[in-house]
Order: structure tokens, then C-alpha cells, then sequence
């Protein structure tokens, strides 16, 4: 099944957006200088158990790593999809255990 998305930081919602065909996925951010602080991932009841919210993290995850932001998880879903892909715990906050 192929699907279309479009990754977008809307920063008037301070949020990061995936836009599909059927829906938007979003996560929320509070950024403090160069540290974010990524609090909820929101994903349409009808797109759930599709991997969108993984998809959004990962996008959201390469931006913050790229504009060299420290994250911080404070969303149980970030946490947990870091926790099985240590390959993004580099750019966590410092002292923040998995």
C-alpha cells in the first residue's frame, strides 16, 4: 500500500505535520533554544497501526538533528520509538536514560 505524506514544521502550532491523502499526523513541540521538547504525537483514529506515527517521528527526529537540537522526549511514543532505534539517542538531552 503506498500513501502519500508530506513532512511540515508549522511553527505558528509549533508543530511537526505529516500531511496524507486521509488526514494529518502531528506531533507538538516546545523548543527552548536548541533544546526540544517533543510532547505529543496525535495520529487520525482511521490511519492508527499504519506506521505514520514512526514515519512522523523519524522525519521529526532527522530535523532535529540536522538544525543540531538536543531532544527531549517528553512523549511516551518518542521515547518508546528511540528506545528501539538507539541510532537517534546521540541528540538526546544529556542525562535522559532510555
Amino acid at each position: 500500500m503506498s500513501r502519500e505524506s508530506n513532512f511540515e514544521i508549522n511553527e505558528s502550532e509549533s508543530q511537526f505535520e505529516l500531511h496524507l491523502n486521509d488526514g494529518l499526523a502531528f506531533l507538538e513541540y516546545h523548543r527552548e533554544e536548541n533544546k526540544i521538547f517533543l510532547t505529543h504525537t496525535e495520529v487520525p483514529e482511521q490511519l492508527r497501526g499504519k506506521g505514520i506515527a514512526a514515519e512522523l517521528v523519524k522525519h521529526t527526529l532527522q530535523y532535529c538533528r540536522q538544525n543540531n537540537l538536543i531532544v527531549v522526549p517528553a512523549c511516551a511514543y518518542v521515547a518508546k520509538y528511540i528506545d528501539k532505534n538507539p541510532e537517534w539517542r546521540d541528540i538526546l538531552s544529556e542525562g535522559y536514560q532510555m
